[in-house]
């Protein structure tokens, strides 16, 4: 028992400072984070459409996904900088703008989640992926990039792509 009491005091000291070193994020600054967010992820998207490569990346973190339109195109970052580069060193890779985008932070305002309309050279698209802050710094970690389809039009789509679908179902 005399064991066990030290071992709680110090589990009970580690749990408190976690707490605090945690605090919840005020509305200024969560107001705050969402213009960073704003400001990174239009920089991300400028850096593509000007084929800056490595301004491009620094923007992601080390371990981000990045999952393209293609159904094969689930990205670790190492494997999406080689698919890239190509295009980058052509001089312009992609030109995404938003045209809305929605940005929501977690209380703790260190990790946030976003979803955008794109205007693109494949008309709109839709954009959503999470943030989370690395030191100072806002960094895309994860990012999916949608094709938007209407409705209407569905059924069209997916005659044209059925075959290429049913290649990619067989190999999974």
């Amino acid at each position: 028992m005399k064991k066990i009491i030290p071992i709680i005091a110090l589990m009970l000291c580690i749990s408190c400072n976690t707490e605090k070193a945690r605090q919840k994020v005020d509305e200024f600054r969560l107001a705050q984070h969402k213009t960073e967010i704003n400001t990174v992820l239009d920089a991300w998207h400028k850096a593509a459409a000007d084929a800056k490569f490595d301004d491009y990346f620094s923007k992601m973190t080390d371990d981000a996904i990045f999952i393209g339109t293609d159904a094969s195109e689930n990205w670790k970052n190492a494997a999406f900088k080689n698919f890239s580069k190509p295009y980058f060193d052509k001089g312009k890779a992609w030109s995404f703008t938003a045209l809305e985008r929605n940005v929501f932070l977690s209380e703790y305002g260190d990790i946030a989640w976003f979803d955008e309309l794109l205007n693109t050279q494949m008309e709109l698209c839709r954009g959503s992926g999470v943030v989370k802050k690395v030191g100072d710094t806002w960094k895309i970690q994860h990012y999916v990039l949608s094709i938007a389809i209407p409705n209407d039009n569905v059924k069209e789509v997916v005659a044209l792509k059925k075959q290429y679908d049913s290649i990619i179902k067989s190999k999974l």
